[in-house]
């Protein structure tokens, strides 16, 4: 199997980002398309990240010997249970190693043991890269799918979100590629609604406190411990206040348990047009932003939508 080598090999200015989805089948397939990859960016040294599960990391150490050691490894379960986390990961990464030469990576958030919900936001996650860093300079970044293990819908969301596509018969440009505008507008695919009946509560100014002590009993009488309920509080805070200040002077909170889970849902008649909400760090005098990014380091799961109505915030914070 023959992985992206480097930007230079596929007609790509030298200098941009190049974003591919590597197919590969079992662990076999997996160590194929990905150890000469990862050698042949020690040979130009560049720095090398790999995101992927422990027995992986394991597997590529196996694999890869006392090359291992130029390499930075981190575990996906540990970098993106929230997917809306790996982007700022990458970024650190980038940040730290870009005046160094090139940059080199290797990320794996789509694995048959996610649920349906988190499935859609990594495919959104797979999506924003290609927004996140279409001006990082030498940036290869390969991200794997077992299409032996994963729902051919699976790969084949794969082909929309990546540029580039890689098999055994070698690196192509993805026909199906999205582009960046669209890539780039408000993502306004529907939620599912609840399987129970939500408990809902409407706010304005004069109600946040209300949603507070709603979170706080919600939260308790799921289960979770104290710290963690404060933590839960707080990001359901922020939302609603930012419903307040940007989403028309109130919304509507909606909470549920699915799925061994608390969900809260805050939708409001304000629009979300960044598409990198929440996954940029804001910087020390940045005005606005801190909400939804205190919210991704918080929850498991955080699912933002934007419609011509209004946008919705969904919550995901698991129990146990």
């Amino acid at each position: 199997m023959t992985a992206i080598a480097s930007a230079h090999d596929h007609d790509h200015d030298p200098g941009s980002f190049v974003h591919g989805a590597l197919m590969y089948e079992g662990d076999e397939g997996f160590l194929a398309g990905t150890v000469p990859y990862i050698r042949d960016g020690l040979e130009r040294d560049e720095a090398t990240l790999v995101v992927v599960s422990a027995r992986k990391i394991r597997m590529l150490r196996g694999e890869l010997g006392s090359d291992a050691d130029a390499v930075s490894f981190a575990d996906m379960a540990e970098v993106g249970a929230n997917p809306a986390r790996i982007i700022p990961a990458w970024r650190d990464f980038a940040d730290e190693h870009s005046h160094n030469g090139g940059i080199r990576g290797i990320g794996e958030p789509i694995h048959p043991g996610r649920d349906h919900a988190e499935m859609v936001e990594c495919h959104r996650h797979e999506s924003l890269l290609n927004v996140a860093f279409a001006d990082t300079a030498a940036f290869n970044l390969l991200c794997p799918y077992d299409v032996a293990a994963l729902d051919p819908e699976v790969v084949e969301t794969a082909r929309a979100t990546h540029p580039v596509v890689v098999d055994e018969g070698g690196a192509c440009e993805s026909d199906r590629f999205a582009g960046l505008s669209a890539i780039a507008a408000p993502f306004a695919a529907p939620l599912p609604e609840p399987a129970v009946r939500p408990f809902s509560l409407a706010f304005d100014i004069d109600g946040l406190d209300l949603v507070r002590r709603a979170v706080a009993v919600h939260a308790a009488n799921a289960g979770i411990d104290s710290q963690r309920g404060e933590d839960v509080v707080l990001a359901a805070n922020e939302v609603a206040t930012n419903s307040v200040r940007y989403g028309g002077g109130g919304g509507e909170l909606r909470m549920w348990r699915e799925d061994g889970r608390l969900v809260l849902e805050i939708a409001d008649s304000g629009r979300i047009d960044e598409p990198l909400a929440g996954r940029v760090c804001p910087t020390g005098g940045q005005i606005g932003g801190h909400g939804l990014w205190l919210v991704n380091q918080v929850c498991d799961l955080v699912q933002l939508r934007s419609f011509e109505s209004g946008s919705v915030v969904r919550l995901h914070v698991r129990l146990g």
